[in-house]
């Protein structure tokens, strides 16, 4: 079982692979895809998609995780990180895959047992939860893998 899952992000998209295997969980590919400012909003989520359907087919999973939106006071890139949503919950029903949405609280509490969690408590647990000692992974990745954690704590999955 392979669940793909998102921290969702205009400039930065966070996106982890984790797969329960014999009731074993491990993270098998974390990155963090950045969109250059200089691109136009149509290249930015282009360039998005683009790169998530490569990660469906080479991953091909089998649920998709996405953090729900947070309001900020900044409208215009609420607007645009509910776009990159759209386009994400779009490519993983292409592929299949049944979609589950975290709220953020959600995932603070699944992942520390807090819903008042610090982005530095997620950081410190993750690794606690799941195997993931990549260096140089951005927050981004940390918040996706922690999605799916809560995805793979929360659902019922068949045994594989």
């Amino acid at each position: 079982m392979q669940i793909i899952s998102f921290d969702p992000g205009y400039e930065r998209l966070g996106v982890a692979i984790l797969e329960r295997k014999n009731n074993e969980d491990t993270v098998i590919f974390s990155d963090c895809i950045h969109t250059s400012k200089q691109e136009t909003s149509q290249k930015r989520l282009f360039h998005l998609g683009s790169e998530i359907e490569s990660i469906f087919q080479k991953y091909k999973p089998d649920a998709a995780a996405i953090e729900g939106l947070f309001f900020t006071n900044n409208q215009k890139t609420a607007l645009r990180v509910a776009e990159v949503r759209g386009i994400l919950i779009f490519i993983s029903r292409k592929f299949n895959c049944e979609v589950f949405e975290y709220t953020p609280n959600q995932i603070k509490v699944a992942v520390t047992g807090n819903g008042r969690a610090t982005k530095k408590d997620i950081l410190i647990m993750v690794p606690r939860l799941i195997d993931f000692t990549k260096k140089g992974a951005l927050d981004d990745e940390y918040d996706a893998i922690a999605c799916g954690i809560t995805c793979l704590a929360c659902e019922r999955f068949p045994q594989i």
